[in-house]
């Protein structure tokens, strides 16, 4: 009897599990979060070649590092996705590629807007339907790009001094979660993901 009440018991939980609901608006989130971060990333590449044309190099690499950041925080989005049976359909990514400073500002407001309204709306949605790969993943999207609106800010306002040759021209970036430094003022381990800084990505 003792064996039959177990098994039944076992059955009961394989079937509450196999009830779960979908985390449909996670799933939708990280498919927006994935079209955004590879956007991203190729439109800081174009960025950079804008700023190297125009004798910007210490701008350039900023861009560069950002690049490599997004594509990262891209790769993570997907391995969730994935990890939860879904793929993202083929897209191409769309922006534009103006002067330097018009092009730092677009990527300030970029950032702004998903520092205030898309990642956190992203976690908490991730929270609610219980998803924490997803959760971490926004996070560390999130926390890098904090750092990088400042980096641009910074960016944009030497630049309008004719003080871009003040700026860092070495940068590194976590390749585990996008985590993204100053060369001179980098942590020995990642501060979001702990990754030891002989991994880090050197731009």
């Amino acid at each position: 009897m003792k064996k039959i009440l177990l098994l039944i018991s076992v059955l009961a939980i394989l079937v509450l599990i196999g009830c779960q609901p979908k985390p449909v608006k996670t799933i939708e989130n990280l498919k927006a979060g994935i079209i955004g971060e590879t956007t991203a990333s190729a439109k800081y590449k174009a960025f950079a070649d804008k700023a190297r044309e125009e004798g910007l190099d210490t701008i350039a690499k900023l861009f560069d590092a950002a690049s490599q950041a997004e594509a990262i925080h891209a790769a993570n989005h997907n391995k969730v996705l994935e990890e939860q049976g879904e793929k993202i359909e083929k897209f191409t990514p769309e922006f534009e590629v103006k002067t330097t400073a018009e092009n730092l500002q677009a990527a300030i407001d970029g950032e702004s807007y998903e520092i205030a309204t898309m990642y956190p709306e992203f976690i908490t949605t991730a929270k609610a339907e219980n998803i924490e790969k997803a959760v971490k993943s926004f996070t560390w999207a999130i926390d890098t790009e904090r750092k990088h609106e400042e980096f641009y800010s910074k960016a944009l306002e030497v630049l309008n001094q004719n003080k871009e040759n003040t700026l860092s021209f070495e940068y590194v970036v976590c390749p585990v979660c996008g985590n993204t430094y100053e060369k001179a003022t980098m942590d020995l381990n990642c501060a979001f993901c702990q990754t030891s800084s002989d991994k880090y990505i050197v731009i």
